[in-house]
């Protein structure tokens, strides 16, 4: 199979999961998206390709402010929301300045949190209905 015909299967993959995905496995897909995308950084920042790496944590970035903290509800989810939007925000800056920086340690911390993110997230999945026979 062609790169191309990869990259369209990869990305037919992806929309078909989202599709089909309920919004507890959403978040999940995000936390997953992030880190995928702080990882190519971290691995872009040691090759010191610049340019990739910049679009990896822009990546990163958009993520956590375009899925992560606009899925909170702060009427809902109350303090521990509001927790999380202080968190979320203080990882976009972390990784402002780890590109800005070139420092790895920045990256890795992020990527720590996310891990710890998607683990505690993954662990109160709710189970399905039961259907009555």
């Amino acid at each position: 199979m062609s790169r191309f015909g990869v990259a369209a299967y990869a990305a037919v993959s992806m929309e078909t999961g989202v599709a089909a995905a309920n919004p507890h496995r959403l978040v999940l897909m995000l936390f997953e998206a992030a880190l995928v995308a702080v990882h190519r950084a971290a691995e872009r920042m040691r090759a010191r390709d610049i340019a990739t790496k910049g679009a990896a944590i822009s990546k990163a970035i958009q993520i956590i402010e375009e899925g992560l903290i606009a899925s909170l509800d702060e009427k809902v989810g109350g303090e521990l929301a509001q927790r999380l939007r202080g968190l979320y925000l203080y990882m976009t800056q972390r990784l402002l300045l780890a590109s800005v920086r070139n420092d790895p340690a920045g990256l890795d911390e992020v990527a720590r949190l996310l891990a710890d993110l998607k683990e505690a997230w993954a662990a109160i999945e709710p189970k399905p209905a039961q259907g009555h026979g």
